[in-house]
């Protein structure tokens, strides 16, 4: 009896009763497991020489993350992930504006906090990989953990083409797939049915950059990469670096 009044009191205690910091609170948990996983992918196949992991593992831990980042917080955040998508909710009045830089900066600071996570996770790996040396360009740089860079041969006006191309098709079948018009996805498999349509995107559109998709994705961990001793060179387009390229 102590024990389960102990409990109800703790229960009490920490109940959070403001909506809004449940949300964010929810969305912070969603963003950090989402990139959690797609980071530890990418980690796994870099530092591994492609040996234990390749790029299509790596797309496939992207896209069940997806699945259960919505699990996590689809009841009570809406599970947004990206704040691509809520702008899209903002357009459509779904959602309302003076929420929309509240849940952006979430977003971002949950892939921030997660991109730390993996890097303490990866630690021993990235450090053995890279030769003691943190860099963004070059055979054995590792930033392209963290973040997405373009193909040496994409410009940037092609580059932008992709992801608006990619980014609309991730939001026209979200919105398809939540549609009740619709012929609707079976109640309770709707994350599956978005995870299915991120890895369909990411096989068929990611030689370009990687498919990056999601804007809090891509700039928390590269903030996160500037700050842990990449350097500013995360930001700027370096000509054929190892993998791909980066902005300038």
């Amino acid at each position: 009896m102590g024990t389960a009044s102990f409990l109800k009191r703790a229960q009490a205690l920490l109940r959070i009763r403001n909506q809004l910091l449940r949300e964010c609170l929810a969305e912070l948990l969603a963003v950090f497991v989402l990139i959690l996983i797609t980071l530890s992918g990418s980690a796994q196949m870099v530092t591994s020489s492609g040996t234990k992991g390749d790029i299509v593992t790596a797309y496939m831990a992207g896209a069940l993350a997806i699945m259960v980042a919505i699990h996590t917080a689809g009841g009570v955040s809406g599970a947004h992930l990206n704040p691509a998508f809520s702008f899209a909710m903002c357009l459509l009045e779904q959602f309302p504006w003076w929420k929309f830089p509240i849940f952006v900066a979430v977003q971002i600071l949950g892939a921030f906090i997660s991109a730390g996570a993996v890097y303490a996770l990866y630690y021993d790996a990235i450090w053995h990989y890279s030769n003691g040396t943190l860099t963004a360009s070059g055979p054995r740089e590792t930033a392209s953990i963290f973040a997405t860079y373009p193909a040496d041969y994409l410009s940037l006006s092609n580059g932008f083409l992709d992801q608006v191309i990619g980014t609309a098709l991730l939001i026209m079948g979200i919105l398809a797939m939540l549609d009740t018009r619709n012929k609707g996805v079976p109640k309770g498999l709707e994350p599956v049915a978005m995870a299915l349509l991120v890895f369909c995107i990411e096989i068929s559109m990611g030689s370009n950059c990687s498919c990056p998709l999601n804007p809090a994705r891509d700039f928390g961990p590269r903030l996160f990469t500037y700050v842990a001793g990449w350097g500013a060179e995360v930001f700027r387009w370096v000509e054929g670096r190892g993998r791909g390229g980066a902005w300038q």
